[in-house]
């Protein structure tokens, strides 16, 4: 789709935000907790230029037609659909005092959508630093994605965490973003599989999304209440060495299998990264594995194509596979010797058309970097 002919005019400039893959600590960011996510080479574009009338259209190559809107007549609400991630990030900058003028926007990505890769929060950094670029606004990239995820809860209306934008505005490329939510700090740990021999297979097994919505919010629900019963502020709270004593505090099983699951799953994270740090990646992949199978158990946010891809990618030989993203649906990693990545994917395609599940698909998932100006 060409700018000139959607707008009539030529662009001042192109700005990406990429997707992300979380390799560990799933389900943690609302409980204080600790993840680990990559940038994906996936990404949002935006092409942009400047207006002055206070005005901002946006197009996309995905669908049809410009949606154009006033800046001062924006809020919560107000724009609809896929427009509805733009017009948050215009709205969320008006609110925060930034002079952005108005802008002609035009979206373009080669991200799945409803993968688990963090789309929308992709679409929303993109947004952000293309508005602020046309300016030459300079603001802190963690301060953007904190505006992002504003954007996202209250004009969008969706309770996201903070992750995604973080991951899409900080990565940076051959390594993991260590993200503590609780401290809010960030540390960059070493993350290259390529120059162990080994790949990280991203592969999204197309499932259906099930019920993800009342889902999300009994499990957060759950560990709201346990957190409560335990007189803690959040689950973070709750040492791995004190679990035990923890979980026979509390009254309900199903609490206290989610509970277990998040305390167990911020240990995985620190084991996790003490071993990419001291360069042991092969020894991360039983990490993956026992992830996964309390997100199965504990948990129970996997559907029967998440475990039969995780399963098959182990028979196969990978070092350690799970599930990634909010569950009921989405994506699996594995890690595997770089020499086995086709053999890997053939079992787990072969395996899916013997269940009658969709056709996967699988990218590369090359740890890259944040969102950054493209021309």
């Amino acid at each position: 789709m060409s700018f000139q002919k959607v707008f009539g005019t030529s662009p001042d400039g192109s700005w990406r935000a990429p997707g992300r893959v979380n390799l560990i600590g799933e389900h943690t960011d609302y409980n204080d907790g600790l993840v680990l996510p990559i940038a994906l080479p996936n990404r949002i574009l935006v092409t942009a230029s400047k207006r002055d009338d206070g005005r901002i259209a946006v197009a996309s190559s995905g669908q049809r037609g410009v949606i154009e809107f006033a800046i001062d007549d924006l809020a919560p609400g107000s724009v609809g659909d896929w427009a509805a991630y733009p017009a948050g990030a215009a709205w969320i900058l008006r609110e925060s005092g930034y002079p952005i003028g108005g802008a002609n926007l035009l979206v373009e990505s080669d991200l799945p959508s409803g993968a688990g890769l963090s789309s929308s929060a992709a679409l929303l950094c993109a947004t952000f630093v293309a508005l602020l670029g046309l300016r030459d606004l300079e603001v802190d990239p963690a301060e953007i994605a904190r505006l992002a995820q504003k954007a996202e809860n209250q004009y969008v209306g969706a309770p996201v965490g903070l992750m995604d934008q973080m991951a899409s505005m900080c990565c940076t490329e051959g390594h993991a973003l260590f993200f503590d939510i609780r401290a809010m700090s960030t540390d960059q740990i070493p993350f290259d599989p390529p120059a162990d021999d080994l790949a990280l297979l991203v592969v999204d097994v197309k499932a259906p999304h099930r019920h993800v919505d009342g889902e999300y919010a009994a499990r957060r629900k759950s560990c709201e209440q346990a957190a409560a019963e335990l007189g803690v502020p959040a689950l973070r709270s709750i040492a791995f060495e004190d679990l035990d004593d923890a979980l026979a505090r509390l009254s309900d099983d199903v609490v206290r299998r989610r509970v277990r699951h998040v305390v167990t799953e911020i240990r995985r994270v620190e084991d996790a990264v003490a071993l990419m740090r001291a360069g042991k990646l092969r020894e991360v992949g039983p990490l993956f594995t026992a992830s996964h199978a309390s997100l199965r158990d504990d948990f129970e946010i996997t559907v029967p194509e998440l475990d039969v891809a995780v399963d098959t990618a182990l028979e196969a030989g990978a070092l350690g596979a799970r599930m990634t993203g909010g569950g009921f649906g989405g994506c699996i990693i594995a890690l595997v010797e770089a020499s086995a990545a086709d053999a890997v994917l053939s079992a787990i395609e072969k395996a899916f058309a013997e269940h009658g599940f969709s056709a996967p698909s699988s990218l590369a998932a090359t740890p890259s970097a944040g969102a950054s100006r493209v021309s």
